[in-house]
């Protein structure tokens, strides 16, 4: 028997009419209260002002993801952060939302407008100190390009507070002009200054610069190209090698300037000396303040004062103030002070037979005025003095005076030769005047219009004069000692000297003459008309050059 639905199919019909209705109706209501049109999925950019200080947005990333035990989200893909105009680029970094940092890895790239631009394989970025610590794989170089400079280094720091970069593992800058090696350094893009210490080597970019500067530390700007040094230093081009512990030098203008006491040491071997130093190196001219000494290794003589320069290309200088020149070539040596003293080249052109222009050049010194000098063996003043190195002549000018022992001379101008930086003969071609102190108030006087004399072994052997001679002579005893007086005029004279005895005399064509035993001699008999002994204007030592007794003041025309 067939089972009986518990409805009838008409009621069940019915039924099923109803829920159709009802759920056509549900489908109405939200058909009109649904939206238009699908909204599109975009993600969320924080609309934060971006030049917040200490602010770090994390800008793009492809993927972002986070576990819930890391502390950091992790950015995979085309990441770019932002801290106001800075931006930093890499393949995936992590990123700590809460304290602003992030580790970056991969094609790492920090980039400032359009001048700044850092790359490195890995950094770190502290977001409390903002500081950025850039890496390079073994092989790479963390490189900094600012414009024309670029920093290359292992490892380098970032402070974006202060806008200074910073490194200690080695490094090297360069610029359009120079090259910069150190260990450690750092760099500014805001000011262009940059810092350098520990085996700084600094050298120009140029094929043909030769500068080179060795320090362990240097100041340095990238725009004006001036380096600065403030540790023991040296800098060298082709013309000079320079000492110093604090200066700067110009690399655009080859120029420096040294305010700490210094040292040039030219190419041919000069050196110069200063508290304080000015130098060229295109010109060559170095100038040199305080405490200058100049010394030239060839011809064995310094110049010193407290002020002076040195020319080198021409080979030239000058000094005052306390000037002195020293010379050395012999077993004592030579002192010399005036108020100022040049030594320079002088060139003459030659025509020789064969009628080729030939430049010939020779060395002068020239002092003035008020020149004293000293030396163990011989002393002497004048107001102006000149040395021609070419014939090895030195003229005295203007009342000259020289000491030799217990020798005087002196007269209006005296030539003294020099072979080998001795005296082998001397001149006085106006008017001369020797003496020599014998004893108490007794000199052997001779006088002349002219007078010249050579010399072997440091002494007098020749002498000859001429043109109004006289001469007062104490001829020696045997017992050495004196007792007869004589007083001779004539027209001509010459003498021949053993030791330190006249072992000739000759006077001619002929001669007056008179003698007396001392005891009989009037003391007008004494001494010749021009006769002065000079004693208290001569120098006694090497510091009593730059007296100057008032009784120079006093001497006249000879």
């Amino acid at each position: 028997m067939a089972l009986q639905p518990k409805y009838s199919t008409r009621k069940w019909h019915k039924y099923r009419l109803c829920l159709f209705a009802f759920i056509m109706f549900a489908f109405v209501v939200i058909a009109q209260n649904a939206p238009t049109t699908k909204p599109d999925i975009r993600p969320q950019i924080p609309t934060a002002d971006r030049y917040a200080q200490g602010r770090v947005f994390l800008e793009h990333a492809d993927v972002l993801k986070k576990a819930a035990s890391d502390s950091f989200q992790i950015l995979v893909g085309n990441v770019e952060f932002r801290r106001q105009d800075m931006y930093m680029y890499c393949d995936s970094a992590h990123f700590y939302d809460k304290s602003g940092s992030f580790k970056a890895f991969g094609n790492v790239k920090m980039e400032q407008g359009d001048t700044l631009y850092v790359y490195a394989d890995e950094l770190d970025f502290d977001g409390t100190m903002e500081i950025a610590t850039l890496y390079a794989n073994e092989g790479n170089k963390v490189r900094l390009i600012n414009r024309d400079v670029t920093l290359e280094t292992d490892k380098f720091e970032y402070d974006l507070t202060i806008d200074l970069g910073y490194y200690d593992v080695g490094g090297v800058l360069t610029d359009a002009q120079n090259r910069l090696e150190s260990i450690e350094g750092e760099y500014s893009p805001a000011t262009k200054d940059a810092n350098f210490y520990n085996n700084v080597h600094l050298t120009g970019r140029s094929q043909n610069d030769t500068l080179n500067i060795y320090t362990d530390s240097l100041f340095y700007n990238t725009v004006s190209h001036i380096a600065a040094v403030s540790s023991r230093s040296e800098i060298s081009n082709v013309n000079a090698t320079m000492f110093t512990m604090g200066g700067v030098y110009d690399t655009d203008r080859d120029t420096a300037y040294f305010d700490t006491r210094s040292l040039i040491v030219a190419k041919n071997g000069n050196t110069l000396w200063g508290d304080t130093i000015r130098y060229d190196h295109r010109s060559g001219i170095g100038e040199a303040f305080g405490n200058m000494i100049l010394t030239d290794t060839t011809r064995h003589i310094s110049l010193n004062g407290s002020y002076g320069y040195y020319h080198q290309l021409i080979d030239s200088a000058y000094a005052t103030g306390h000037a002195l020149v020293k010379e050395f070539s012999q077993k004592d040596t030579l002192y010399l002070h005036a108020r100022e003293i040049r030594s320079f080249l002088v060139r003459d052109s030659i025509i020789p037979d064969s009628g080729a222009v030939k430049v010939d050049t020779t060395h002068v010194i020239i002092a003035n005025p008020r020149v004293r000098f000293y030396r163990a063996d011989i002393q002497g003043l004048c107001d102006s003095l000149s040395f021609q190195e070419k014939d090895s002549m030195l003229y005295m000018h203007y009342n000259p005076i020289i000491w030799s022992g217990n020798r005087q001379i002196f007269g209006n101008e005296i030539q003294v030769h020099f072979n080998d930086s001795t005296a082998d003969w001397a001149r006085l071609p106006q008017f001369g005047f020797a003496a020599e102190h014998i004893d108490e108030e007794f000199y052997n006087q001779i006088s002349g219009k002219k007078m010249f004399a050579t010399f072997a072994e440091n002494s007098i052997d020749h002498l000859d004069v001429e043109g109004n001679v006289q001469v007062i002579v104490l001829p020696q005893e045997s017992d050495s000692t004196f007792n007869k007086i004589f007083k001779v005029e004539s027209s001509f004279m010459s003498a021949d000297f053993k030791g330190k005895q006249i072992e000739k005399l000759k006077f001619w064509p002929e001669s007056n003459s008179e003698g007396y035993p001392l005891y009989l001699a009037k003391k007008s008999i004494y001494y010749l008309p021009k006769f002065r002994w000079y004693e208290i204007l001569r120098p006694k030592n090497p510091d009593d050059v730059f007296n100057y007794p008032p009784e120079m003041d006093a001497l006249t025309d000879f």
